[in-house]
């Protein structure tokens, strides 16, 4: 098991996502940056869907109560184990009764710490990921334990990567949405030529952006989304659906994110830059 002392600003358990329930009302979930979590999961040689942590800005305090083998990746989170410095996208072998904590966010806004084998919460519809009402938690709480297999040796193939750089780039590819076309030439010189903000409400379920472009008046049924899916608002605003957003909407849905692009906004937080740019 895994204990948390300490549970930061918002973990929560998270795997790939939650497919094939989206005609039921239920968001896919899943890691806000699936490559970070990846990457994390790879290290540790795990398969592709086993769930990681998922740490959003400040990290938890974790007591490891049986012998195992961690990577962590993401975000730039200063992180210890008995409170020594170890690094990011490596390879660490724990000890029973050792204890991971981190510090100061340097840059980025998810971590994903993985542990070999994956964490073994209760799977609901096919997914570990929490979200809440599904599952009975949205995020991890004190005292409470996680499910993992002791790993007493592991050899790893590669014990460490780099993505250095990955995270400060602004740019967000994006292909036509289905309302595509409703943009004129003004708001379409608009969209690709400035920089946007993000806007203090983003969480898992949906990013704002600060600056509006030219409203409109158009009206629409309500129609199916997609994480990535940017929708367009009257007052001219673009809302940008995230792993957690709700599976129709009945704004026009002018733009898509791509899959690279979505786990690159999920590491950009309050008064960070973006730039949108047709794929």
């Amino acid at each position: 098991m895994l204990t948390v002392k300490k549970t930061g600003l918002y973990t929560s358990v998270q795997d790939l996502g939650r497919f094939g329930y989206r005609k039921l009302g239920v968001p896919a979930s899943g890691a806000m940056d699936s490559y970070a979590a990846s990457v994390a999961n790879s290290l540790l040689e795990n398969e592709e869907e086993d769930a990681v942590l998922e740490i959003t800005m400040t990290g938890p305090t974790l007591v490891f109560e049986k012998s195992t083998y961690i990577a962590v990746s993401g975000a730039e989170l200063s992180m210890k184990c008995n409170g020594e410095a170890i690094e990011k996208n490596t390879v660490h072998k724990i000890e029973a009764g050792d204890e991971i904590s981190f510090g100061q966010l340097e840059h980025g806004f998810r971590s994903y710490l993985a542990v070999k084998g994956g964490f073994l919460t209760k799977k609901i519809l096919d997914s570990r990921s929490f979200y809440f009402p599904v599952t009975e938690m949205g995020k991890i709480r004190e005292h409470m334990q996680l499910p993992y297999d002791e790993t007493l040796e592991f050899e790893p193939k590669i014990s460490s990567v780099t993505t250095k750089g990955f995270y400060k780039e602004n740019i967000l590819k994006v292909s036509p949405g289905p309302e595509y076309a409703m943009l004129n030439d003004r708001q379409l010189e608009t969209i690709f030529t400035k920089d946007f903000t993000i806007a203090k409400e983003n969480n898992r379920m949906a990013y704002q952006l600060e600056e509006a472009i030219e409203g409109h008046n158009k009206s629409m049924l309500t129609s199916a989304t997609l994480p990535g899916t940017i929708q367009f608002t009257p007052a001219g605003k673009l809302i940008i659906l995230m792993r957690d957003g709700q599976t129709t909407g009945g704004y026009p849905r002018v733009l898509q994110l791509s899959s690279t692009a979505v786990s690159l906004l999920a590491q950009k937080k309050y008064g960070d830059h973006i730039r949108l740019r047709m794929h």
